[in-house]
């Protein structure tokens, strides 16, 4: 059952707790396990993705196959290709207007400046548990890629105990552009994506994330490799003033404690009645779903006087998802200092932003177009140009106590007037 807590103090120090909840667990791993199996493929390839996996597969199984993706294709209903495909619209459509440009700018004074973007070769994304259809991890990766054109997305992920990817992946993938995948998960998918195989090529970034030995080892190997942000999309605090339904609140909280036992769901409202009502609500429909440890650990319900103070422990918790269930959303908004995304309003749950918007996986996981794209900045200055600001140059190298740097300027200077 949901807790509901009515004091300050004991409310910040559970919010500290759930917030630092990761922090904790990553302390509990095993780094040396992790470092071991990391260490395994980089020596041995594909043997030790064989040796290593939980389930027997032979080297010819590891990638999909073309005739497997096709069945696919025959095994998911014509609703959800359909819902899969207009998903991937939206998602593409919000992702092409964050593309970024470069540009070139030519300065009076015969100098250029300019920001160059271009694709990453080969992006890694993973999908946990290739055994369920996590189809928001899918698009939410493998879109941004595709619009950034990375010329090859690849996917690992750990299939069932009878060794088959859940079709809705497999299709979800497909028509999100990805063009290899791999039935393979944890720390060895993560070495393989990092190091490469005989199978398997190396990769420019890793996105995604399963358990907390995947996060380690993303970790472990990004001096090698890009990887996305180690933080997790499974918050979402609500906000909730007198006119909301408490049993809209209490599936939302539900439907976040079922996507990971280590998923954070947290209520915070200004009337008792709406608090007590969500914890009945929450008991009735928890019955029937596998929500028990996420509830249990990371569920809350905050009964405090005021709106404002509700907003300002949400600031302190920083969501990865914040739902503003309030009479006036857009002037609460104005209060809103620390969200990663931000629903307004009880019309709009969480799954819209997954699946339509690409805003709520990419804000709280870091994903987007440039976590796909490489960017330099570029500059140019002529010998009139670096004339014309040497001075200037100087005297902010000599602030900061950069004689040297202070040469690299007069010598272009001195030696361009010996060569006149």
């Amino acid at each position: 059952m949901l807790r509901i807590v009515t004091q300050l103090v004991e409310a910040q120090t559970e919010l500290r707790r759930i917030r630092d909840r990761f922090g904790e667990i990553g302390l509990q791993a095993q780094e040396a396990r992790v470092r071991e199996v990391i260490d395994q493929v980089k020596q041995k390839g594909d043997q030790a993705l064989i040796d290593l996996g939980k389930i027997s597969l032979s080297l010819s199984r590891l990638k999909v196959s073309g005739s497997e993706l096709d069945a696919a294709y025959q095994q998911v209903s014509k609703e959800l290709l359909k819902s899969i495909q207009l998903a991937c619209q939206k998602a593409e459509a919000f992702h092409r207007q964050r593309i970024p440009k470069s540009w070139v700018q030519f300065g009076d004074a015969e100098c250029a400046i300019a920001k160059r973007y271009r694709p990453l070769t080969k992006a890694g994304i993973y999908v946990p548990d290739g055994n369920q259809a996590h189809l928001s991890w899918v698009l939410m990766q493998a879109i941004p890629a595709k619009i950034a054109q990375v010329q090859q997305i690849i996917m690992v992920t750990p299939p069932g105990v009878d060794g088959k990817i859940h079709p809705g992946i497999l299709v979800a993938a497909t028509e999100a552009g990805v063009n290899n995948i791999y039935r393979i998960g944890g720390i060895e998918a993560i070495a393989a994506l990092a190091y490469g195989t005989e199978t398997i090529p190396k990769v420019d970034v890793i996105t995604g994330g399963g358990h907390f030995e995947v996060a380690m080892a993303k970790k472990m190997v990004s001096d090698l490799v890009r990887i996305d942000t180690l933080t997790h999309p499974w918050e979402l605090l609500i906000i909730a003033d007198q006119q909301a339904n408490p049993r809209l609140i209490a599936v939302d909280l539900l439907a976040q404690a079922e996507q990971h036992p280590y998923a954070a769901s947290i209520l915070i409202t200004t009337h008792l009645e709406i608090a007590e009502a969500v914890q009945q609500e929450v008991q009735n429909y928890s019955q029937q779903i596998s929500t028990e440890k996420a509830l249990a650990h990371y569920g809350l319900i905050i009964v405090v006087e005021t709106l404002e103070k509700a907003i300002e422990l949400s600031n302190f918790f920083a969501p990865a998802h914040l739902a503003l269930y309030v009479d006036e959303p857009w002037e609460t908004l104005e209060l809103v200092k620390s969200a990663g995304t931000i629903l307004m309003g009880s019309s709009t749950p969480k799954m819209v932003g997954e699946y339509f918007g690409g805003t709520a996986f990419a804000l709280a996981t870091g994903i987007g177009l440039e976590t796909f794209m490489q960017s330099s900045n570029v500059i140019e200055y002529t010998p009139i140009a670096l004339r014309q600001f040497s001075s200037v140059l100087q005297v902010l190298a000599e602030a900061d106590g950069y004689l040297s740097g202070i040469d690299t300027i007069r010598l272009r200077i001195d030696g361009k007037n010996k060569n006149e």
